[in-house]
């Protein structure tokens, strides 16, 4: 997974939409891109029309910013989707929204994906009564993913009164806020995933 050193409201104006790097601070006016939303750097040397690679290489950039992810990891996920028999983009993006720290993200109960990899990495979570300390744990249909100890279901709680008015649960997970616990229904689906998100240009790009 990718540690993000540098300023995070660059990477979301480089990429020209909000990536929620910062969990509820993206929500506030205090938001770079609600800022400032224009690319950072010398803004005179951006001119003329984008590439057709370029264009490729700023989707995957985006997307893989957005789930925290180095190079190697996230061209794994390229290739495991391309083994299978369904449209490859489609593919790459259901083994992404699987990810246990997804997942959290996704249940509310982590303000950003970086906040749920911190949950996970400190064995706050248990996947099924066992703890886990993957991030990339891929969950299954029938999964119980729980919080575990009074700080992390007080980090939870905190961030659904503030998350949880911007955006909602998927209808593929079942969250139960007070016991700190999410259901994993079914699997996810691509209408399921709110980002705008261009899948195809991350395959032609990986293909060439």
């Amino acid at each position: 997974m990718a540690t993000i050193k540098g300023p995070k409201c660059k990477i979301c104006r480089r990429e020209g939409m909000k990536l929620y790097l910062k969990g509820i601070r993206c929500e506030t006016s205090k938001c770079g891109v609600s800022k400032r939303n224009y690319p950072p750097g010398e803004r005179r040397w951006r001119r003329g029309k984008p590439s057709e690679y370029g264009l490729q290489l700023r989707e995957k950039q985006k997307v893989r910013r957005m789930y925290g992810l180095m190079e190697r990891p996230f061209h794994n996920y390229y290739v495991e989707a391309a083994r299978t028999k369904e449209n490859t983009g489609v593919a790459m993006l259901i083994l992404l929204e699987r990810r246990l720290d997804n997942v959290l993200y996704r249940a509310t109960l982590a303000a950003s994906r970086r906040q749920a990899r911190m949950l996970i990495g400190h064995k706050h979570v248990t996947v099924n009564g066992k703890r886990v300390d993957r991030p990339g744990c891929a969950v299954s249909p029938e999964d119980k993913i729980a919080l575990v100890g009074e700080k992390a279901l007080l980090v939870a709680r905190t961030n659904a009164g503030e998350v949880g008015k911007a955006r909602s649960v998927p209808d593929w997970l079942e969250v139960d806020m007070e016991k700190g616990t999410v259901r994993v229904k079914q699997m996810p689906d691509r209408e399921g995933i709110p980002e705008a998100i261009q899948e195809q240009l991350i395959v032609e790009l990986y293909g060439r």
